[in-house]
C-alpha cells in the first residue's frame, strides 16, 4: 500500500555501520561519526545525534482549552508557543515522562493519558522520537520548572490554536503535530 509505513520492511533496508566514533556527549544527546553502507551499496559519511526520545502533551481542559507554553528557545533566539514537553530520563517510559512534564511545565495533573502519536522530527540526522499524548481529567497542581526553562502558561481553545498554525503563529513541528492529531481523536473543526 503506497504512503503506509511498514517497519519490517524498512529495517530490512537499514544501512550497515562500518565505522562508529563519538564526536560529542552533551547531557541530553550524543553527536557521532558513522561511516555506513546505504541500501544501495553506497558508502558514506554522515553525522548523527543519537537522543533519548521525548514525550509532548497536548493538556485539555474540560472547556477543551489547550494548556500552552510560550517558552524562550535559544537555539533559534525566540519565544515559542508549544505544547509541554520533555526528554525522557534514563529508564523513563514515554507514559511516565508525560506525567512528569506536564506537572513540571504547567503544574497540572491528569487523571487520562491517551497515546495520539508519534513523529519523528528530522529524521535527517537525528533519531529523536516524541512520543504525543492528549491528557485530560486536569487538576491543578504545582509547577516545578527546571533551572533552565523561561517560560509562561497560555490557555488557548483547541480551534485558536489550530488557526494559529494555519497563520503561521504556531510553527513548532511537535506542537503542530500534537494539535492536529488532537483535533482528528476529538473530531474538533478549526
Amino acid at each position: 500500500m503506497h504512503g503506509v509505513h511498514d517497519r519490517t520492511r524498512t529495517s530490512t533496508l537499514s544501512p550497515s555501520v562500518k565505522q562508529l566514533s563519538r564526536v560529542y556527549q552533551g547531557k541530553v544527546f550524543s553527536l557521532f561519526k558513522e561511516r555506513v553502507v546505504l541500501p544501495n551499496g553506497v558508502v558514506t559519511d554522515m553525522d548523527t545525534i543519537r537522543h533519548p526520545g521525548a514525550a509532548a502533551i497536548v493538556p485539555l481542559l474540560e472547556d477543551r482549552h489547550v494548556v500552552m507554553i510560550r517558552q524562550y528557545r535559544h537555539a533559534i533566539g525566540e519565544f515559542l508557543l508549544e505544547i509541554p514537553a520533555g526528554t525522557l530520563d534514563k529508564g523513563e517510559t514515554a507514559l511516565e515522562c508525560a506525567r512528569r512534564e506536564l506537572v513540571e511545565e504547567v503544574g497540572y495533573e491528569a487523571s487520562k493519558f491517551r497515546k495520539i502519536g508519534e513523529i519523528v522530527p528530522v529524521p535527517g540526522y537525528s533519531n529523536e522520537r516524541i512520543h504525543i499524548f492528549l491528557a485530560t481529567g486536569l487538576k491543578l497542581s504545582r509547577q516545578d520548572l527546571n533551572q533552565d526553562e523561561v517560560l509562561e502558561i497560555e490557555l488557548l481553545p483547541l480551534s485558536t490554536a489550530l488557526d494559529m498554525v494555519r497563520q503561521r503563529e504556531i510553527y513548532d513541528a511537535k506542537t503542530i503535530a500534537g494539535l492536529f492529531l488532537a483535533s482528528k481523536v476529538l473530531n474538533v473543526k478549526g
